[in-house]
This record gives structure tokens, C-alpha cells and sequence, in this order.
């Protein structure tokens, strides 16, 4: 026989070789435990993680959300450097309407009666001048408080500054009141009104349960030991929930998280589907490196003089920016998921024997023999003229 016909039959074997499982029973117990252990960690994971934790059984869906506000409270300011002032929702809730926010005023500083004309630029290294050389007409610094006109001007007896085109007086930020102007916004309430919808389920809910009604909402206020339904909310108790001093964070203001949890399960066995509410603080309160802290912005209020010259308040508002945040996913009963995840966990039970045998061939002391016996090769003799013959006249 050629060589390469030798290679022939070897390829032949090898394609055409029919292999056929053969049950091998190991009378040994650690072989056995081996085997059971690996297929109750198996259905321990399908059962216990992939169908209790994870639900995989279920279809899934992300929450689509719209959230309105509404802050209620008075305060009363009586402080030197402004008149006697009652503030009502209209001046502290700035703007009137947000998206998915509120901003709280508790800190200001106020620049009353300015008007557009020129006066002498706020001292800093860039801003000093001998002369009026040192100030060129028209120069714009995006930090400074407006367009200089060039020429040098007593800002004091003592200091020269660069003139500019502004509105003046200029406004001094660094008078910000050591105590927050509006230190009775911590008794200020919020109505916080959620809806969600899961499209695929066609599943609608409020964070206005059905149980509460209108009497109810005059009355109750969240609380997470006494009633946790309530969907008003006080100032100071949200910021207590997260371990921060209200009045501490009103004098520079922050940014602050109502965050609510609408994961629900919509099995029938599964209860209900309620929000659940947790708060957190959004921006760095670090006082390590720090820069620029807290949360502020300016807006002016206008006016018009008997005169017809056009004046405004410039006011620097410092405040509490309440984020409501929502977010969620639910989940159902669904056949598709189910059959997938019990062909997965199949699939992972067909690999069990797979570890067993790996354990017997390898750590076994009668390994050698388990091998002998597993893999077995069956030899065909080849036939005899006499048996041939003998086979087709029906003799033995």
C-alpha cells in the first residue's frame, strides 16, 4: 500500500469515524460528589441569581417621566443695608417654571439704581492706571465690567482705575452676607408632582398615590418613618435627609438632588409600584481646592425714571438649584426571555460532565484506568473467503 493512499484512509477515518456516547459507571463517591456539587452550583445560578436577582425571565422597560414643582413659604428681611422686604414665591422661585428643576433665592447681593454711563473700573493689577495712556479706548476684558473709554480716573484718593462704558455703579460682589439673607427658605415646602409611563406595558403612575386626596395634601408632609407617600417635601428636612445644614449651604448656595426610584416589578405576584425617594448632594462642597463654590447667577430688575432714563436693580442671586431626578426600569413575565434563559441554564448543565470528567481523568488515582475504559476503539476483523462463503449458503 502507497503512502498516499495510507493518508487517504486516514482522512476517510477521521471524517467518516462514528463516535457514540458509552455510559460508564464510577462507583466512586468523590467522583460523584464532584459531579453533584457543580449541578447544584449550576441550578443554585439559574435559580437564585439569573431568575431571583436578575429576573431574566422578564421583558424589560425604561421609564418615560414629566415632573412639575410647586414651592410655597414666606420670609421677612430687615437687615442696614435694605429696606424692611416681605418675599413671597413670586421673588424667590427664579425662573417661575424650570425643567425638571427649582432654584430657591437665599443669598443676594443687590446694586440698586444704575444706569448706563461711565465710572471708574473696579480695582485689580489689570485695571490700575497712572495715566491715560495705560487704559486704551474700546479695550473689552470678558472679567472686567465694561468698555474703556480711556482715560484715568480717581476711583479713590488713594487708587486711579481705567473709566469705562457701564452701568454704574458698579457692582461690589465681595459683600456677601456672612448669614443667608433668606434663612427662612429651610421652612419653605415643595409639591413635587411625577408621572411615569412604560410604553410597552401601557403602565401609568403618579407619585400621587390613589389613596391621597386633596385634604390629605393640606395636611401631610414626607416623612420616611411616619408617612412616606407624601409627596411635600420641606427645605430642610430634603437636605437633612443627605447629612447637610440647610443654612450652611444657603449662604453661597449648591445644587441638590431629589432623586426618585421608580423600578417596580408588574407581575401580578409582585405588589405594587411605588416611588421611592432619595437625596443627595450634586456639587463639591470640598473645601480642599474649591474654586469658585457654591451656585449663583445675576439678573436685573428695570425701571423707568420720571425723567425717562432707564435704571435697574442688579441683583447677584445665591440659592439652593433643586435637580428632580427620575429614573427606573420595569419589568414583566415575558415567554421569549424565559425560553432563552432555560436554554442557557440547559446549556450549562451539558457542561457538568464536562467538569466531572475532567476531575476523574485528572485527579483520580485510577485515572489511567478510567481513561482505558472511557475511550474505547472498536476493530473490525476482516472477513474470510470460508466466512463469506459460509454466510451466504446459511452455515456456521
Amino acid at each position: 500500500m502507497s503512502k498516499s493512499t495510507g493518508c487517504c484512509q486516514d482522512f476517510l477515518h477521521y471524517v467518516f469515524d462514528y463516535e457514540t456516547p458509552k455510559t460508564l459507571v464510577i462507583p466512586s463517591i468523590r467522583v460523584g460528589f464532584v459531579f453533584r456539587f457543580t449541578q447544584f452550583l449550576v441550578v443554585l445560578y439559574v435559580v437564585g441569581y439569573v431568575c431571583v436577582v436578575q429576573k431574566a425571565y422578564q421583558e424589560t422597560d425604561s421609564v418615560s417621566s414629566s415632573v412639575t414643582t410647586k414651592v410655597k413659604g414666606f420670609a421677612y428681611t430687615n437687615i442696614s443695608d435694605m429696606e424692611p422686604r416681605f418675599w413671597d414665591v413670586a421673588d424667590y422661585i427664579i425662573p417661575p417654571q424650570g425643567d425638571n428643576s427649582f432654584f430657591v433665592l437665599t443669598n443676594i447681593i443687590m446694586t440698586p439704581g444704575q444706569t448706563q454711563s461711565r465710572c471708574a473700573e473696579l480695582p485689580n493689577p489689570s485695571t490700575i492706571c497712572a495715566d491715560d495712556c495705560d487704559c486704551i479706548e474700546g479695550y473689552n476684558d470678558p472679567r472686567g465690567n465694561g468698555i474703556r473709554t480711556g482715560l484715568c480716573e480717581n476711583y479713590s484718593s488713594t487708587v486711579k482705575t481705567c473709566e469705562v462704558l457701564s452701568w454704574c455703579p458698579l457692582e461690589i460682589d465681595t459683600n456677601l452676607p456672612k448669614r443667608a439673607l433668606l434663612a427662612a427658605a429651610e421652612n419653605f415646602t415643595v409639591l413635587i408632582k411625577n408621572s411615569v409611563t412604560y410604553p410597552k406595558f401601557n403602565f401609568h403612575m403618579r407619585n400621587i398615590l390613589p389613596h391621597i386626596n386633596s385634604s390629605y395634601l393640606k395636611t401631610c408632609e414626607f416623612s420616611r418613618e411616619t408617612d412616606p407617600d407624601c409627596p411635600i417635601f420641606r427645605l430642610r428636612h430634603i437636605l437633612a435627609e443627605a447629612g447637610e445644614d440647610f443654612q450652611d449651604m444657603a449662604v453661597k448656595g449648591g445644587v441638590f438632588g431629589i432623586i426618585i426610584d421608580w423600578s417596580c416589578d408588574l407581575d401580578w405576584w409582585a405588589g405594587k409600584c411605588y416611588p421611592k425617594y432619595t437625596f443627595r448632594r450634586l456639587d463639591n462642597k470640598n473645601p480642599v481646592n474649591n474654586v469658585a463654590p457654591g451656585y449663583n447667577f445675576r439678573y436685573a430688575k428695570y425701571y423707568k425714571s420720571p425723567n425717562g432714563e432707564e435704571t435697574r436693580t442688579l441683583i447677584k442671586a445665591y440659592g439652593i438649584r433643586f435637580d428632580v431626578i427620575v429614573f427606573g426600569t420595569a419589568g414583566k413575565f415575558g415567554i421569549v426571555p424565559t425560553i432563552v434563559n432555560l436554554g442557557a441554564a440547559l446549556s450549562f448543565l451539558s457542561l457538568v460532565p464536562i467538569v466531572a470528567d475532567w476531575f476523574m481523568l485528572t485527579c483520580m488515582k485510577k485515572r489511567h484506568l478510567y481513561s482505558k475504559q472511557k475511550v474505547t476503539y472498536l476493530v473490525e476483523e476482516p472477513e474470510t473467503e470460508s466466512t463469506s462463503i459460509g454466510t451466504m449458503y446459511g452455515t456456521q
